[in-house]
């Protein structure tokens, strides 16, 4: 896939799984259009994506934003920063790993701008979308753990965020393939 496409489709998925707000919802109709003609997109992510899309050009601002809070910010289960769903509450890990998430994004030339914390799925996407194709892969497989369990709880709760979770386990998982096949004899 194109670097410039594929570094726009983290982009998008980033932005679908921000906060709802007037700036995202007036961009949704550029964003289907731009989902429709992506090049390299399976049919099922197609399909997914443009779901969700559909979805929330099809709710009333209110209930968009209720929505997003009621799955994000009330449930801790869904908490998009991922270090939370691989340690325990108040396990001493995940301070040192968060420390060391922004390191790296400092190494590459990403400065983390406001008070989000480095382990934010969203920024997660951003940061992906400016690495190649290979390299973004292996960064999304080194967290497809986590995301897989934030999919899981996402699914049993019946959330359309589900399926922009799945897309993203789905591209680390391919990572994880494309190594097992280079160990392959």
């Amino acid at each position: 896939m194109d670097t410039e496409v594929r570094n726009r489709l983290y982009q998008v998925v980033s932005a679908l799984l921000g906060y709802p707000d007037a700036e995202l919802r007036a961009a949704l109709p550029e964003i289907r259009d731009y989902l429709v003609t992506v090049p390299d997109l399976e049919r099922e992510e197609r399909s997914a994506l443009l779901g969700m899309v559909h979805w929330m050009e099809s709710q009333l601002p209110l209930d968009l934003e209720s929505a997003y809070v009621q799955t994000f910010d009330l449930n801790p289960d869904h908490d998009l920063h991922l270090t939370y769903h691989l340690f325990e509450e108040g396990d001493r890990e995940r301070g040192p790993a968060m420390i060391h998430l922004a390191e790296h994004y400092e190494s590459y030339g990403l400065a983390i701008v406001g008070n989000e914390l480095p382990d934010y799925l969203p920024l997660i996407l951003e940061y992906a979308s400016t690495l190649d194709d290979d390299e973004a892969r292996i960064f999304l497989g080194n967290a497809v753990h986590a995301v897989e369990t934030l999919g899981d709880h996402l699914e049993k709760a019946e959330s359309p965020y589900a399926s922009l979770v799945r897309f993203v386990e789905r591209r680390g998982r391919l990572a994880e393939l494309s190594t097992m096949k280079e160990c392959m004899p």
